[in-house]
């Protein structure tokens, strides 16, 4: 709450919008911002992208960068930061994919590696990636918490 506070805060002095998207985290982070009273000044929607198909039809994820690096990657994560801003009016988003658990997860990928991104109208995305410990719920809160920590900063 208090990181959502923080962004909701310098987003309404600058007065410009933030929209997610999210995959592993299910709308955690939108509803960690909309639980604000008055977060409708600054917060534009979220999209939650859990499947391929979603990332793709939602937010122009090409269906190559997919097949060839993954879901849980860079470079995914980096083009739902565009899509976000392409599809959306906000000037700001963050975007989240990963491996919440208990399984599913691989020796290069394995449960907990989370990918976050974040970008800005006129700022280029960057993004990282994450190993979280700890189970399904852990591994989703504390992925909401780094992305919106790397907002803040990027703020």
């Amino acid at each position: 709450q208090t990181l959502a506070r923080g962004v909701g805060e310098k987003l309404l002095a600058r007065k410009e919008w933030l929209a997610t998207a999210e995959s592993c985290t299910g709308g955690l982070i939108a509803k960690l911002c909309t639980d604000i009273p008055g977060s409708s000044k600054w917060f534009e929607r979220g999209l939650v992208t859990y499947s391929n198909a979603a990332k793709q039809e939602l937010l122009d994820v090409p269906a190559e960068v997919i097949q060839r690096a993954g879901a849980i990657s860079a470079e995914t994560v980096q083009a739902m930061v565009q899509g976000a801003l392409r599809r959306t009016p906000a000037q700001w988003t963050l975007a989240v994919s990963g491996i919440a658990g208990p399984d599913g997860g691989t020796a290069e990928k394995p449960v907990g590696t989370v990918w976050i991104g974040w970008g800005g109208s006129g700022v280029a995305a960057s993004c990282s990636r994450f190993l979280f410990a700890g189970d399904r719920d852990t591994v989703r809160r504390l992925s909401a918490q780094a992305a919106l920590q790397g907002l803040l900063a990027l703020l």
